[in-house]
């Protein structure tokens, strides 16, 4: 949820110097290296005129501007993803697709060791977006990189009207599938249906606890972008996120920890029904718990696989329960999930 402040580290015109690509992204990333800002505007003219100078020069956008950030996703996504159309509401998540695209990698690479180390292409491998939000970034993604065919659930009907717009609008409704989660207390149960089979699970968990955490969360993403002076205020008084995000989308009763471990609880009622369930896991220090639970619910064996951006690590846990003599048989035949 770092939007802003990871896009910032990535944007550079393609007149500018060569730059190394980061040792850290995902060798299949797109996004490794800095941004050609040129093919974008190529892809989205919109975008020329949010096109400002740094002080070395370089082609960079003003990223405290949510309408050029918005604009920059939508020239990745039609640049490098074929997506011909790409918005969200006003006040939304904005995802930084660089860290997006990585975690859909490393999840292609975790398949492909339950798949005699080949990563499955194709429709015949089904995945699950807890939490997809109005951007659905990650099914995009999934869908494009490896031709996966997605599900995607969110309890917001804005977040999947939104999304319901970005598949008509790029007419991906065979290919990707929206649900209603109805129960705020629910997550797998109510979107995991009897019949249904998933090589994975994907989420992004809300990060903070409290409206007051997610409020000093942005108060240091701002002073990172040196923008500490320029709140911004909603209706109701709180103050904006510079790079956008509703209540269900930055913060829960538990927060992230608890969040995950009620993931981990209600995996078990559907451990027959899917291969690998995974979530990013922000803070580091939720670790030793989330472990803990994992260790009491008695899963198969858990794995976590570290991610870099620049100078942040990120990572994701990923559990199963099922024995390891049982994966390649997930990958013969196709799923028959319901439409």
């Amino acid at each position: 949820m770092i939007a802003i402040f990871l896009l910032r580290k990535h944007l550079v015109s393609s007149n500018s110097r060569p730059a190394s690509k980061p040792p850290s992204l995902h060798p299949r990333n797109p996004h490794s290296g800095r941004y050609d800002l040129d093919a974008l505007c190529l892809a989205t003219p919109e975008l020329k005129s949010f096109i400002t100078l740094n002080p070395r020069g370089d082609k960079t956008i003003d990223f405290s501007d949510d309408k050029a950030v918005k604009l920059l996703n939508a020239a990745l996504l039609k640049h490098h993803y074929q997506i011909e159309f790409w918005d969200i509401p006003k006040g939304f998540l904005c995802p930084p697709i660089p860290g997006r695209a990585d975690y859909i990698h490393h999840l292609a690479d975790l398949l492909a060791t339950s798949n005699s180390g080949s990563i499955p292409k194709g429709k015949q491998v089904q995945g699950l977006d807890i939490g997809t939000g109005a951007n659905l970034i990650y099914p995009l993604l999934a869908l494009k990189s490896y031709g996966w065919k997605m599900t995607a659930s969110d309890i917001e009907k804005t977040s999947l009207a939104s999304a319901e717009s970005i598949l008509k609008a790029n007419r991906l409704g065979k290919s990707i599938r929206l649900i209603q989660q109805t129960n705020k207390s629910h997550i797998f149960d109510g979107i995991i249906s009897e019949g249904d089979r998933y090589h994975f699970t994907l989420c992004n968990p809300p990060f903070h606890s409290s409206a007051q955490e997610a409020s000093e969360g942005s108060d240091r993403k701002l002073r990172n972008l040196n923008k500490g002076s320029s709140r911004q205020k909603t209706k109701q008084g709180s103050q904006r996120l510079n790079f956008g995000g509703q209540h269900n989308e930055l913060w829960c009763e538990g927060g992230e920890v608890g969040f995950i471990k009620q993931m981990i609880r209600e995996s078990v009622q559907f451990q027959n029904q899917c291969l690998w369930f995974t979530t990013l896991v922000a803070k580091k220090e939720h670790l030793p718990a989330i472990h803990r639970t994992l260790k009491k619910y008695k899963v198969g064996y858990f794995k976590e696989v570290k991610m870099a951006q620049g100078n942040k690590i990120s990572r994701f846990i990923a559990w199963t329960f099922q024995s390891k003599a049982a994966h390649p048989s997930w990958f013969i035949g196709s799923p028959s999930n319901k439409k």
